[in-house]
């Protein structure tokens, strides 16, 4: 048994979850390695000066956390194998945070794990409007950004509007990226050891990011529609997450677009545990199902968050997110902390681009060839379980009996296809198997290049996976 006393100088919340918190500390910290038995709850309770009620509901949230298990008589054991990360020293160095692509893609593969805005031509437009502000902002061009143009936040507004609501454009900062911008949120609102909902299939990096600033990831579940508010209220309730991270239309990977009554009922719960929600815009946009955005139902707890990069242009990293009031400055200053900063010459393009109405245009030559590419999608995949959507550049597709996702990427991949697997999309460790795979088509100019690599991915569908030098 140990003598370990938890500290109750750190931490936010009730002295059950700062007692909570700390031992998961020590535990992932190694502190309490794995195996230690915890004090009897009436030794602790009066070592630190609290009620053995209070003990009991520290010692039941690390059960629900899976991190303990313990039986009436033996007494209160950490884990020797649970679900979270190991316990022990740790290098962040040689930490896995890249998913299952490669850093540096082989080469003379055909990309379909990319969902980049389709090339039709908008480098043209791009190369003149640089042009342009060159020669009308070189001392701008030459030092360090220190202003926050009216036209930025103004191109903002325009961007982040959804049919006749849009925000108040002095709350809307431009970023280098919506992934940027997201950081920037998480960083703003949340601690360290904090924790951030995200979904258990979702656009991950955000969690990774998330976790090297030493944050924590709680999962919720979902179904076809998006996130169930009655698992969100569970998470809420059991581990007081800081912040919750979902996509309310066009969800990545599933393509899920949440119903008005359930974002209701997600603006409610997240009032009641004083959850701020972190709206991630990016697809939804490009779906414009008229829906009520989370920022409309609840301004005061939610950061809106849209950009360039699907369906303008991804190499601009135009971006910009919607704050709370009050809440703007504190995010510009970690933007700058995490980013290094804005550059003029990227939130100038991006402001003329939308300003212009040039971003507009693109947008709509973007959508009709994703239009075009994914009638080819539902095509070729027809007789399988999939979806997708007209205006979205990415299918989510269920995969027959026997393939395992991971197997059927490798076989892909000998074909000389880059795809998604579901593990791309986990945010955390989880037991769940979806047996999904995630294939973009918006890489490339010829349509008839991405037809071609369907087509192939369809034949490798077709095939049996013992038959490929994958399952091997």
């Amino acid at each position: 048994m140990t003598n370990w006393l938890p500290s109750l100088t750190t931490g936010h919340g009730p002295l059950y979850l700062r007692i909570a918190d700390d031992a998961e500390r020590a535990i992932k910290s190694g502190a309490l390695p794995q195996g230690t038995k915890l004090p009897p709850q009436r030794d602790l309770a009066y070592d630190v000066g609290v009620t053995i009620g209070t003990i009991s509901r520290a010692y039941a949230l690390l059960r629900e956390r899976g991190l303990v298990s313990g039986e009436v008589g033996r007494g209160t054991y950490v884990q020797t194998d649970t679900t979270g990360p190991a316990a022990g020293p740790r290098d962040p160095v040689t930490l896995n945070y890249g998913g299952t692509r490669s850093m540096t893609p082989p080469p003379g593969k055909l990309r379909f794990d990319t969902t980049a805005a389709i090339d039709v031509g908008q480098a043209a437009v791009v190369g003149r409007i640089m042009t342009e502000i060159a020669l009308e902002h070189p001392s701008e061009i030459s030092s360090y950004t220190r202003t926050l143009s009216p036209d930025w936040q103004e191109a903002g507004r325009r961007w982040l509007s959804n049919g006749s609501w849009s925000p108040d454009a002095t709350q809307v900062l431009p970023q280098l990226g919506v992934h940027a911008g997201i950081n920037a949120v998480i960083a703003a609102v949340t601690g360290t050891g904090d924790r951030v909902v995200c979904e258990h299939l979702t656009y991950s990096q955000v969690s990774r990011s998330a976790m090297l600033m030493g944050r924590q990831i709680a999962l919720v579940e979902s179904d076809a529609d998006g996130i169930l508010p009655e698992d969100f209220e569970r998470v809420c309730a059991r581990e007081h997450p800081k912040a919750a991270f979902l996509m309310s239309s066009g969800q990545n990977p599933t393509l899920a677009c949440l119903p008005l009554s359930r974002r209701k009922d997600i603006v409610a719960i997240a009032r009641k545990y004083n959850v701020w929600l972190i709206e991630d815009y990016l697809y939804g946009g490009m779906i414009a199902d008229g829906i009520p955005l989370l920022a409309e139902l609840a301004p005061d707890r939610t950061f809106l968050l849209n950009g360039l990069s699907k369906s303008v242009a991804a190499g601009v990293r135009g971006g910009w997110v919607a704050c709370p009031p009050h809440m703007s400055q504190r995010v510009r200053v970690t933007q700058k902390m995490v980013s290094g900063g804005l550059p003029f010459l990227l939130a100038e393009v991006s402001a003329r681009l939308v300003l212009s109405g040039a971003a507009a245009e693109i947008r709509s030559q973007v959508l009709s060839e994703i239009a075009a590419r994914e009638a080819v999608v539902r095509q070729l995949f027809q007789g399988h379980e999939f979806r997708s959507h007209p205006r979205l550049p990415f299918v989510w597709l269920k995969l027959p009996e026997p393939w395992l996702s991971g197997t059927f990427k490798q076989a892909v991949l000998d074909a000389d296809i880059l795809i998604d697997d579901e593990d791309e999309f986990k945010p955390a460790r989880s037991s769940r198997t979806f047996h999904h795979v995630r294939i973009g088509f918006s890489e490339g100019r010829d349509r008839a290049i991405s037809t071609q690599g369907l087509a192939a991915v369809r034949r490798v569908l077709d095939q049996s996976p013992l038959g490929t030098s994958a399952f091997v």
